[in-house]
């Protein structure tokens, strides 16, 4: 090397340490975030340089991993992505990202039940919430809507929309499977689809069509979804004839011990849950493919086992009011969530990566009463967190706390009581706790404050309290939107309740905030949202009036999901700007009545000491 090379070489040499991705330089999370910027770019090759100088430090650097996977991926080349993904996951299990990054690449190579497996555990670790955007990105998805929006919202023919393939592309989704058998796919356009997809499988089953594995598989998935949200999708008059039909022969095939076809079968399941038709049962003794198993466990033996439970539940007050018994009607009708995969995801996956440590707090043996558990996802978070913990958890509707029972022993905890109860009873069962949650529920008894304040002797002294309210600000569509309920005449029952929302889409632009919310894509959260027997809605002022005349002491609303909240608060109070101040909060949602449109969600100590600011 001549002395002109060596200078060249040295120059080359500094300057490379002089960047922040060169070996050496900066941590792994900088180095990591310059290789994201680069992939952002498109400069696949500096961000592979990166990722590799991090390997070479950090053989199992997840994020590294993960990324290089991607470019392979892009790449076509998905036998690479796929060895970076395994060895992602080998390092982190519970990362949904990389389970679904895996699951799309094994499906490209063909490999089916890896990628079935790697999808249904991206779910089950917290990718549900994400499930609806995924989907639409799919082409098979978006070539599909593409034939909707051209007529929208006058409707296209089957023909039109699925040619001479019929619904063998959506098929052959296979995340498309998987998440319409974990989760309510909260999404206009993936309704529409699947409500055209129901009636081509309707006319399939109609005129002994196709057994093929795949669409029998998407049938019984389509059911699983159609269960899950509590049939809310809206139909023709021709395709509800059609499934009745279709029911009343499956009936009589059973009755007379007649073969009864797998698609048949599921398609209606998609219209009817089975556990609701005489003698379904019998079902249970006959021979399946494996996705017509899955099925019949949901919509079967799940229901019978908890059928079951209802017999070990305790009704530990009675139930007198007259609104309390119509609002125990409601969710003794459609109880309130239908949740399938573990409510913690989050918190578990945190937890097996050792990120949250078993704290004194969290090993206490605390008494904690949940008052109004619902479907009981809320009172599993609890019990996860707190293993050690002696939880009741209390709720009007029976039908409720069976599905709690039986999803809490499914899980494997044993640190929760249910009982049936009525909160405003609650007075009676001589008993007290360290720590009382009621979220989402008190706003539904016939007056919110009395039942609040049956709660606090319960609580004792130091304990806190997390409550729920809905808000008068934030909820004005609702209080809209129930309006047009009433005059309208919409009863709240299933048939109206799909005939509502189907009005509400063909004016999607007036109800945004309605057709944005979860709640709205399922039976029993629709009638939640919109149709409930009594709701009642508060302000901060009326909360602060409440915490004072008890001796509470505000301590701070939940963390919000959107961070600009934060931002927005203390640019409002710069310098001023107090969390713990329901005054300065009350003045922030004037400014934004946005801010708590799911609740005010928030912590109340009992005799603490400090001072208590009550809003003007």
């Amino acid at each position: 090397m001549n002395r002109k090379e060596r200078r060249a070489a040295n120059k080359r040499r500094d300057e490379s340490a002089k960047r922040p991705n060169a070996p050496g330089f900066g941590s792994a999370a900088d180095l990591a975030a310059e290789a994201s910027r680069f992939y952002g770019m498109g400069r696949l090759s500096e961000a592979q340089e990166i990722c590799r100088q991090i390997l070479a430090r950090e053989p199992a650097h997840v994020q590294s991993l993960n990324l290089l996977g991607l470019m392979a991926q892009a790449s076509g080349d998905h036998r690479a992505a796929v060895k970076m993904f395994v060895k992602a996951i080998a390092a982190d299990e519970v990362n949904a990202a990389c389970h679904y990054n895996a699951g799309y690449s094994y499906q490209a190579l063909g490999n089916r039940a890896k990628a079935a497996t790697h999808f249904s555990k991206a779910l089950a670790l917290g990718m549900d919430a994400k499930a609806g955007s995924l989907i639409l990105q799919s082409p098979v998805i978006t070539s599909h809507l593409g034939r909707i929006d051209v007529k929208w919202p006058l409707p296209v023919t089957n023909v039109e929309l699925f040619g001479t393939e019929g619904v063998a592309p959506l098929a052959s989704d296979l995340f498309l499977r998987c998440a319409m058998e974990t989760t309510t796919l909260a999404s206009i356009p993936i309704e529409v689809l699947l409500g055209y997809a129901r009636a081509e499988l309707l006319r399939l089953a109609g005129n002994q069509g196709s057994e093929d594995d795949d669409i029998v598989a998407f049938a019984c998935a389509l059911a699983g979804q159609c269960f899950i949200n509590g049939y809310v999708y809206g139909r023709t008059e021709a395709d509800a004839e059609g499934a009745s039909a279709l029911r009343d022969r499956l009936l009589q095939d059973l009755a007379s011990g007649a073969a009864i076809t797998p698609l048949v079968l599921a398609v209606v399941a998609a219209s009817f849950p089975l556990h609701a038709l005489p003698t379904a049962d019998a079902l249970l003794h006959r021979d399946w493919p494996a996705a017509v198993t899955g099925l019949l466990r949901m919509q079967l033996r799940e229901p019978l086992e908890e059928m079951a439970e209802r017999n070990a539940i305790t009704a530990l007050t009675p139930i007198k009011n007259s609104v309390s018994v119509e609002v125990m009607r409601q969710y003794e009708e459609n109880p309130y969530p239908r949740w399938t995969v573990n409510p913690l995801t989050a918190f578990v996956a945190d937890q097996a990566r050792g990120k949250i440590a078993l704290t004194e707090e969290r090993q206490a043996k605390l008494d904690i009463l949940i008052a109004g558990c619902g479907t009981g996802s809320h009172a599993i978070q609890i019990a996860q967190v707190y293993p050690n913990a002696r939880l009741l958890a209390v709720d009007i509707s029976m039908t409720s706390l069976a599905y709690a029972r039986r999803k809490t022993r499914e899980l494997g905890l044993r640190n929760i009581e249910y009982a049936q109860a009525d909160i405003l009873e609650l007075g009676s069962i001589d008993r007290t706790f360290d720590s009382i949650e009621s979220v989402g529920v008190l706003h539904h008894l016939a007056e919110p404050m009395p039942g609040w304040r049956v709660l606090v002797p319960l609580l004792r002294p130091g304990g806190t309290m997390r409550i729920g309210l809905y808000s008068n600000l934030a909820r004005r569509v609702i209080v809209e939107a129930r309006a047009r309920i009433a005059a309208r005449g919409y009863r709240a029952t299933a048939e109206d309740i799909r005939r509502c929302r189907q009005d509400i889409f063909r004016e999607a632009e007036q109800w945004k905030p309605l057709i944005g919310a979860k709640d709205f894509y399922s039976m029993s959260g629709c009638r939640d949202l919109l149709f409930n027997v009594m709701e009642h809605r508060l302000t901060i002022p009326e909360i602060a009036a409440f915490l004072h005349d008890h001796g509470l002491s505000f301590q701070g609303f939940e963390p919000f999901d959107d961070p600009t909240v934060m931002e927005k608060f203390r640019k409002q109070f710069p310098g001023t700007a107090d969390e713990a101040s329901l005054d300065q909060w009350h003045r922030f949602e004037i400014e934004h009545p946005e801010t708590f449109w799911d609740m005010y969600v928030f912590t109340v100590g009992k005799n603490v000491h400090g001072s208590f600011r009550a809003p003007s």
